[in-house]
């Protein structure tokens, strides 16, 4: 009994084993019939990268893209330039990042054109320093000042600052004369020769002002501004829609022409009114006394932004010799600039600028 019990026990393993077997074949051959519904669904998405361009470098005295898409490595560089009427038309404005036009001796004006972004071959004509310059450009940090000559006060004041003197009188090398020019009229040069003078200084500027492309709120329509210095430089601004510039003339009517053809145009027009005086010294074989402006230490007064054909009425504020003129609106909030050219005039406080809407 025990012998058979146990055949049949082994006898049935078998059978046993077949019916598992089948049912895992089974299950492979449903695995393998449902594998094509895995091939048919849709495959994850890859994940995406999105890049973003930085913006180009912008000049800092500007705003605009810097050009060749670098700053160049280099100080802000001033060139005082004459404004008589003999003097004109002058050379290499248009070049400027920024303008600064100062009352000197006699009524008459002076530019204090200053240069980085752009490489001018020919500016001038360059005439001598004042001691108005110390205070317009300190505001640069160590700008360079190429002018010829100047009265001994006003070289040692210049001298003791941190503005970095470079008088094209003292060497015919740091000069071009170009034809049919006579004195003092005669004396040109460029912001290659310049900056030759002192190639180890590679540090730009700190910005002066901030830029936005919309004007901001507050300003008032403005087509012309007038601004009557005196019977050589009776000066009108007029927007135009156009070139969305402000473009400058003389007596209202004489467009104010460079040498190249091109008209001095600004983006931006500060009116800035100061408090000036006179002397303690001679500039002139005529007796005319030098000009002294109250730019700063912690100077203030009244101003006006013109950009995109409006006026911004403003005040102005400025700390020390090395910290930027502050333009501010009613709020207390500095007031940006349209990017391009800045032209400031720094009208003396007993002239009153003239709008018309």
């Amino acid at each position: 009994m025990g012998n058979s019990e146990e055949h049949r026990s082994r006898a049935r393993r078998p059978l046993a084993w077949n019916v598992l077997a089948a049912a895992g074949l089974a299950g492979l051959v449903v695995s393998a019939c449902s594998s094509p519904a895995h091939k048919d669904a849709a495959p994850k998405p890859k994940p995406t990268t999105t890049t973003s361009t930085a913006p180009p470098p912008a000049c800092p005295l500007t705003g605009l893209p810097a050009p060749r898409g670098s700053v160049p490595q280099r100080p802000a560089m001033a060139v005082k330039i004459d404004n008589y009427p003999a003097g004109r038309p002058q050379s290499g404005l248009d070049k400027a990042d920024i303008i600064f036009e100062e009352p000197v001796e006699g009524g008459i004006t002076r530019f204090a054109a200053v240069f980085q972004c752009q490489n001018v071959a020919l500016i001038g004509p360059v005439r001598s320093a004042r001691n108005i310059d110390i205070g317009i450009l300190g505001q640069l940090g160590n700008p360079l000042l190429a002018h010829v000559g100047g009265i001994n006060p006003v070289l040692a004041n210049i001298g003791a600052s941190p503005i970095v003197n470079v008088d094209i009188g003292a060497s015919n090398s740091l000069m071009i004369h170009p034809p049919n020019h006579v004195p003092p009229d005669a004396d040109y040069t460029s912001t290659a020769i310049v900056y030759d003078t002192h190639p180890t200084m590679t540090t730009p500027p700190q910005p002066l002002f901030t830029y936005t492309t919309a004007p901001p709120a507050g300003g008032t329509p403005a087509s012309l501004v007038h601004i009557d210095f005196s019977g050589t430089s009776d000066v009108t601004w007029k927007w135009n829609t156009t070139t969305r510039t402000f473009q400058r003339y003389y007596n209202y009517l004489t467009p104010d022409m460079l040498d190249d053809g091109v008209q001095n145009a600004a983006a931006n027009v500060v009116v800035q009114y100061v408090q000036i005086s006179y002397g303690p010294w001679a500039e002139n074989s005529g007796g005319g006394l030098e000009v002294q402006a109250d730019l700063y230490p912690n100077a203030s007064g009244t101003a006006t932004v013109f950009r995109n054909g409006v006026a911004i009425p403003a005040t102005w504020h400025r700390t020390t010799l090395g910290s930027p003129t502050q333009y501010l609106d009613a709020a207390g909030n500095p007031i940006p600039m349209a990017p391009g050219r800045t032209w400031v005039e720094l009208v003396p406080n007993s002239i009153i600028a003239t709008t018309t809407p």
